[in-house]
C-alpha cells in the first residue's frame, strides 16, 4: 500500500523559514504541497513532476522552492520570508501518472495524500 511521509513543518516567526519534505514508497510522476488553513478551502502551494517542471501559487513564489530526488519519491518545499498568511495545515499529494486534464496545482490532478503537518507563523 502506498504511503506518504511527511516531515518538517512546526512553529516560526515572522520572516523566517521551515522545511518540508515528503517520502513516498514508490516513484511518483508528480508530487505536490497543498495547504489549508482554518475557514479556507485547499490552495495548491507547489507541484513539481518528473521532468523537473515546477508550478507555484502566486502567493508563495520568489519565497518558496520545491525540489524532488531522481527517483521522483522524495519531494522538498523550503519556506523562506514565511508570513502570517502561511500558517495552514500543509498536505503533501501525490499523483503516480500524468493526467493532462488537470493542472498541476489543481487537486483532483492528485491520487495519493499525506496526513498533514502544521505549520505556524507568528507575526
Amino acid at each position: 500500500q502506498l504511503q506518504l511521509v511527511e516531515s518538517g513543518g512546526g512553529s516560526v516567526q515572522s520572516g523566517g523559514s521551515l522545511r518540508l519534505s515528503c517520502t513516498a514508497s514508490v516513484s511518483m510522476y508528480r508530487m505536490a504541497w497543498f495547504r489549508q488553513a482554518p475557514g479556507m478551502e485547499y490552495e495548491g502551494v507547489a507541484a513539481v513532476d518528473q521532468t523537473g517542471s515546477s508550478n507555484y501559487a502566486d502567493s508563495v513564489k520568489g519565497r518558496f522552492t520545491i525540489s524532488q530526488d531522481s527517483q521522483m519519491t522524495t519531494m522538498s518545499l523550503q519556506m523562506n520570508s514565511l508570513e502570517p498568511e502561511d500558517t495552514a495545515m500543509y498536505y503533501c499529494a501525490a499523483a503516480p501518472n500524468y493526467n493532462p486534464s488537470r493542472s498541476a496545482l489543481n487537486s483532483a490532478a492528485y491520487d495519493f495524500w499525506g496526513q498533514g503537518t502544521q505549520v505556524t507563523v507568528s507575526s
